[in-house]
């Protein structure tokens, strides 16, 4: 969410940044919220003069007590205001709730840095890690999903008996290079100097709401009947969450953590052969990592944050590029973001693996997130970014770390976590 003073004072540039997120549907919130915040203001100046005239005839009450006169009449008056007062207070308390509704669908202003464009066609590619173009075999690669079922490693038909689409078993040695990978990441990120949290599960409407848009909260969470409460898309939900209507005091800035959770998402996607597997599905595990920092600070973290995301992969053998996020791609509260993707030598293409993103204030502002310093109190900057999510990391992996015959070598890295084991071999029939 915007700074609404952002928005009184120069509503132009608001509508400028609605526009270059092409969302000209937008536009007409701007002057809603003006109107609304018009009407607001004479309701509070009203308040705040009802409650000066009753502190006025409170004071004369008292003087002509002293005096010993009469003082029905003001008295009458005085009980007569704090209903004034509860009226007034009733309407403007529905009006800071609808600014309120308006003002999160508005969205956040991008950096300077952002491309301009429509959606992730028009997203741009800043580096590839290593340059040049990656390494294709001479041999066919297998197919993730055909794979993992050679290796007796995943078990799809099980699966949809219990769950339904979109969900699986891992099964031994690919199970235990899921769980490996997980963990290098965790203690990849606390050698970085993040702290280790294991974050809730579900999380309450109020933090879901400061946490992501409307739209996307519809799009992916689920619902518990009958509570107040959300499966996590990511544990940056709760991660964030955990801070809601908390002052932090900026000797202790910045707050790093690295968290693991379960993610529970209801879009399954487009559909297709590469859809097929492990690659979108309602359930997956992440590695996250969030900041919690000064604002001046914010930008420093999210090139650090992207460059964590991209050691990991390269030390798993990965070959990976990063893309800017365009501004059409951006999600309403994020400022600048940008897509870690892997190479896949199957489909000699590049697919997203994680992302890093800067929301700048606009998550503080609804969760009422503050940084108290040098006797100023303000509102923090929020960043976040996965470190790696299975089984996406394992069909990255699966594909760049494929032998002719199937078997998957396993990275240097990866083998203290898999006892040692130097490679998945196919299963002999």
């Amino acid at each position: 969410m915007i700074d609404i003073k952002l928005l009184r004072e120069h509503p132009e540039i608001v509508k400028e940044n609605i526009k270059k997120k092409f969302q000209n549907d937008k536009l007409p919130l701007v002057d809603e919220v003006l109107k609304l915040d018009s009407e607001w203001k004479k309701i509070k100046y009203q308040e705040d003069q009802l409650r000066s005239e009753r502190n006025k005839i409170s004071e004369t009450v008292n003087q002509l007590k002293k005096q010993k006169k009469n003082a029905d009449k003001e008295i009458k008056q005085a009980k007569e205001i704090p209903e004034k007062i509860e009226a007034l207070e009733v309407k403007r308390k529905e009006l800071e709730e609808k600014i309120k509704q308006i003002m999160y669908k508005i969205p956040n202003i991008i950096h300077e840095s952002v491309p301009i464009g429509k959606n992730d066609s028009e997203n741009v590619e800043l580096e590839k890690i290593p340059k040049g173009k990656p390494p294709v075999p001479a041999y066919e690669i297998f197919n993730h999903a055909e794979l993992a079922e050679k290796l007796q490693g995943v078990d799809f038909d099980s699966a949809r008996e219990t769950s339904g689409n979109g969900f699986y078993f891992l099964t031994g040695d690919l199970a235990l290079l899921h769980s490996a990978m997980l963990a290098y990441a965790r203690d990849y990120m606390i050698k970085q100097g993040f702290s280790y949290v294991l974050p809730p599960f579900m999380i309450r409407r109020k933090v879901v709401e400061g946490v992501m848009s409307f739209a996307e909260m519809n799009n992916m969470m689920y619902k518990i009947e009958g509570e107040d409460l959300y499966l996590i898309g990511t544990s940056e939900h709760s991660m964030i969450g955990r801070f809601v209507d908390k002052t932090l005091l900026g000797k202790n800035l910045p707050i790093t953590l690295t968290s693991y959770s379960p993610c529970f998402r209801k879009e399954v996607g487009a559909h297709g052969i590469e859809e097929k597997g492990l690659y979108r599905l309602h359930q997956f595990e992440k590695q996250e990592m969030i900041v919690i920092c000064e604002p001046e600070e914010s930008y420093k973290w999210y090139d650090k944050m992207k460059n964590f995301t991209v050691e990991v992969f390269r030390s798993l053998d990965i070959p990976v590029r990063v893309l800017e996020c365009c501004s059409g791609d951006l999600a309403d509260l994020k400022a600048k973001s940008c897509d870690v993707e892997a190479w896949s030598p199957r489909q000699k293409k590049y697919f997203e693996v994680g992302s890093c993103s800067n929301l700048t204030d606009a998550q503080a502002r609804r969760l009422n997130i503050r940084i108290e310093s040098k006797g100023q109190k303000y509102f923090a900057h929020t960043l976040n970014n996965t470190v790696l999510a299975s089984p996406r990391a394992v069909i990255a992996l699966m594909e760049n770390n494929q032998e002719k015959d199937g078997s998957i070598r396993i990275p240097k890295a990866l083998r203290p976590y898999m006892g040692g084991k130097e490679k998945i071999e196919v299963k002999k029939k």
